[in-house]
């Protein structure tokens, strides 16, 4: 069973990776950019360091560091980034990675439950890396993650398809305003490979649903959505939960173009509610439209960037064209927005 497993997700990924991901075959990133930003950000161990938050590692980190290693085409430094995932995250018995890890204290895993995000993020590079460099390991592990995943947080709730944040605390079971959602955590560009690793029309159903919610989700005067959404009864900001277009959300508009999504109203509305009347990104109070903390770096930037791009044809300006490292998550999607460019929209370099 095992080996038949491998050899049908050898074959449908090998296609699939090909038509589907229009990353596997472009530039990708270059090696100088990959350096930097190897250099800064992944230890000798294999961890990748949100040196913003306390220098711990997470799940989402550790997947992003697998994509950005896959499309740097660096595969000794994609499997030492794999090897401190498997052995310090996967812990759990459901085939799912615990969320953080943290130097400062011993054990390291302060918190077992699991992120989506992170978790589609690894299988998703795990499934284009087997597929790319002929690696069986790589796709048996992905489709285990793919199944776990299928099995513990793609719930059915409301006549909608939901991505539960993770295993615990987010279901109708575990809050009275449950379920509760991040709409930044469907990764689109991963789903279809979910699909192909672990198949099920909830895959397509989830897709369909996550674009459904974010273009009924406009909070505030800014029309935005949130972090962290009750769907309980008509969708709303998530109590407990600071009600902003937050850190998470900023990367929405990226995951729908890397995705090839290309719903220019939202897309648009998206891109002008974030967005200060001297066009920097900030993150908005939901409630009064008010910007909380403007955001200038290049990493964040680009979004807002690469969406004119997509939309208008405009090319990037130069600050988001040059890569020089500064925290973890903007120059993580610096990357991620380059190589999408570079990709699909040379010209707009």
């Amino acid at each position: 069973m095992m080996r038949m497993l491998k050899l049908i997700c050898a074959v449908s990924l090998a296609a699939a990776c090909c038509v589907q991901s229009a990353l596997a075959q472009g530039p990708g990133i270059s090696p100088q950019n990959w350096s930097a930003y190897k250099g800064k950000f992944l230890e000798a161990s294999g961890r990748i360091v949100d040196d913003a938050n306390g220098n711990i590692s997470h799940s989402e980190g550790q997947g992003y560091g697998l994509l950005l290693a896959y499309l740097a085409n660096s595969r000794a430094d994609f499997e030492q980034i794999w090897s401190f995932t498997r052995t310090e995250l996967l812990l759990r018995d459901d085939g799912l990675a615990a969320w953080k890890w943290d130097p400062a204290v011993t054990p390291h895993v302060t918190d077992t439950n699991n992120a989506s995000d992170g978790d589609l993020l690894i299988a998703y590079a795990l499934a284009l890396a087997g597929s790319a460099w002929n690696r069986s390991d790589y796709i048996e592990a992905a489709a285990k993650m793919a199944q776990a995943l299928l099995s513990r947080v793609v719930v059915s709730s409301g006549g909608r398809t939901l991505l539960l944040p993770g295993v615990s605390g987010f279901d109708s079971t575990d809050r009275k305003d449950g379920p509760i959602v991040n709409p930044s955590y469907w990764v689109y560009e991963a789903i279809p490979i979910m699909a192909l690793l672990a198949p099920s029309k909830a895959w397509q159903r989830l897709s369909d649903d996550g674009l459904s919610l974010l273009r009924v989700m406009q909070f505030g005067p800014r029309k935005l959505p949130g972090d962290w959404v009750s769907l309980s009864h008509m969708p709303e900001p998530a109590k407990g939960f600071d009600a902003e277009y937050g850190y998470n959300s900023l990367r929405i508009p990226l995951y729908l173009v890397r995705a090839g999504i290309s719903d220019r109203e939202l897309l648009l509305r998206i891109r002008k509610g974030m967005t200060t009347q001297d066009g920097t990104p900030a993150i908005i109070d939901l409630s009064s439209g008010r910007p909380k903390t403007l955001l200038s770096d290049p990493g964040y930037r680009i979004v807002n960037d690469v969406v004119a791009c997509v939309a208008d044809g405009t090319k990037l300006p130069e600050s988001s064209r040059q890569f020089e490292p500064t925290l973890y998550y903007p120059s993580t999607l610096h990357l991620l927005g380059l190589a999408f460019v570079g990709e699909k929209h040379p010209e707009c370099l």
